[in-house]
């Protein structure tokens, strides 16, 4: 089984970006231990990152293109205005879950909308670096649930 973690912009600073938001836990370290689970859970996890929407349109199409099993996506900024990567997602016939580390319900106004929920299968937010390895598992669910 073959999982796609995409993660958005500015995610490259994490463990250095608003610590009281996002914890202190880098970007490598989340990779790792989403590696770990999927090994547990019989999933290869190959993670992508970028600073630019259209190189993440890309790496969705070569997603799609590769045949991956299911999608996680923590999209960042763009999760609330980016119809291009929307359009992207659209294209996948496989699972896709949204996940945030902030509950982004309980932050600013403009962040409590995603232009992702219609279509992907469920979103999960506000559990740090657990909101990666509970999507991970709904992932490997979906799927599996799916054959």
């Amino acid at each position: 089984m073959k999982i796609l973690m995409l993660h958005g912009i500015n995610h490259n600073m994490f463990g250095k970006r608003d610590p009281k938001q996002y914890g202190t836990t880098t970007l490598a370290e989340i990779d790792a231990k989403l590696q770990a689970l999927g090994a547990e859970l019989g999933a290869e996890v190959e993670s992508f990152q970028t600073n630019s929407e259209s190189a993440m349109c890309e790496r969705i199409h070569q997603g799609f293109a590769d045949g991956v099993d299911a999608v996680l996506i923590n999209a960042g900024a763009w999760t609330h205005y980016s119809y291009g990567i929307r359009d992207a997602l659209a294209i996948l016939t496989v699972p896709v879950v949204e996940l945030h580390m902030s509950n982004i319900h309980a932050r600013e106004e403009f962040r409590h909308h995603s232009v992702f929920a219609d279509i992907v299968k469920g979103q999960i937010c506000g559990f740090g670096l657990d909101s990666y390895l509970l999507a991970l598992r709904a992932a490997v669910s979906a799927v599996r649930s799916a054959l």
